[in-house]
């Protein structure tokens, strides 16, 4: 499925992922609601990306601070490692870690990436941090599977019983992730095309510019002030392409 994000600097097409979704259902319905109609591009940030679909920019004065609007739902995380920050990547935006350590996306807001080209002593910079990002997040989720029997080892004060489930639990998740955290696909393509790979894990990806990335690229070069909110208002109106 595709859709058309109609402004008043041209038209982008973006091509929704089959393979999440979660994001592509709520996306459509959204679309075909007239959700989106008449909402901003609200925050946007030079060399990195436009985000848009807080219902609350439709019609906002100038200098209204926007951005945590949305449906009175979230989205469990489709998180792929196939599925990355390149140049025209769409992605749903989200609340933080913090607030949000299930990294669910926002019901309605999401973001296009314009980001920008690494080298490639960058790119393995990037790669070990993705890595360690991956491995303590496989670590999390298996010390959550052994949550009982860590709970039980605390009662019994058994440290040295906790000590060797942590390293077993470690090497479990090191041997997982494997060695490397971006791809060979993804190093080529950062290292020409560009993106932003620091994001990748963390929010879900749900689709990818087809056409317009011109277009894109006037919007995220737009003068902005409070906010990263676009000086001149940049309204969007969504229709579905069969």
């Amino acid at each position: 499925m595709k859709v058309k994000i109609q402004t008043m600097l041209g038209d982008i097409v973006v091509r929704l992922y089959d393979e999440t979704p979660i994001h592509r259902d709520n996306f459509i319905k959204l679309v075909k609601e007239g959700y989106y109609d008449g909402t901003l591009f609200h925050r946007v940030i030079k060399g990195f990306m436009i985000q848009g679909g807080d219902p609350d920019s439709k019609g906002a004065p100038a200098g209204k601070m926007l951005g945590v609007g949305g449906p009175s739902y979230t989205l469990e995380a489709e998180i792929k490692d196939d599925l990355f920050h390149k140049r025209g990547a769409l992605a749903a935006a989200r609340q933080g870690d913090e607030v949000n350590p299930e990294r669910r996306s926002s019901g309605s807001q999401f973001y296009i990436v314009w980001g920008q080209v690494y080298n490639e002593s960058q790119l393995h910079q990037f790669s070990k941090q993705l890595r360690m990002q991956k491995v303590k997040s496989a670590f999390n989720w298996l010390v959550a599977e052994h949550r009982d029997e860590i709970m039980q080892m605390r009662r019994d004060r058994n440290r040295d019983g906790l000590q060797a489930l942590q390293e077993k639990l470690v090497a479990e998740a090191e041997n997982k992730v494997g060695k490397t955290g971006l791809t060979d696909e993804q190093m080529k393509i950062y290292s020409t095309l560009g993106g932003t790979p620091h994001l990748d894990g963390q929010y879900t990806v749900f689709g990818e510019v087809e056409e317009g990335l011109d277009v894109v690229e006037m919007i995220q070069s737009s003068a902005t002030g409070r906010g990263d909110r676009p000086v001149d208002d940049i309204e969007m109106k969504l229709v579905l392409i069969d």
